[in-house]
């Protein structure tokens, strides 16, 4: 079983439907599903979903090990 996505886990922990994320966020329900089952979100969706619930883009898609922020 994969395990759980940490936008999923935010939604599950604060009772919210990703028909609400969607709504807050303008996105359609689709590209939501598929952000939280594990897809990669644009910058901009990524702003806007951290953006509605309150949260930064790191708390939700922390950099990897490895990773570097730097262009």
């Amino acid at each position: 079983m994969p395990k759980p996505t940490r936008l999923k886990l935010v939604l599950v922990m604060r009772g919210l439907k990703q028909e609400w994320l969607a709504e807050q966020t303008g996105l359609p329900s689709t590209t939501v599903s598929r952000i939280v089952n594990g897809a990669t979100p644009t910058l901009r969706n990524a702003q806007k979903i951290a953006r509605a619930l309150g949260v930064s883009v790191d708390d939700l898609w922390p950099l990897e090990e490895g990773e570097s922020d730097e262009g």
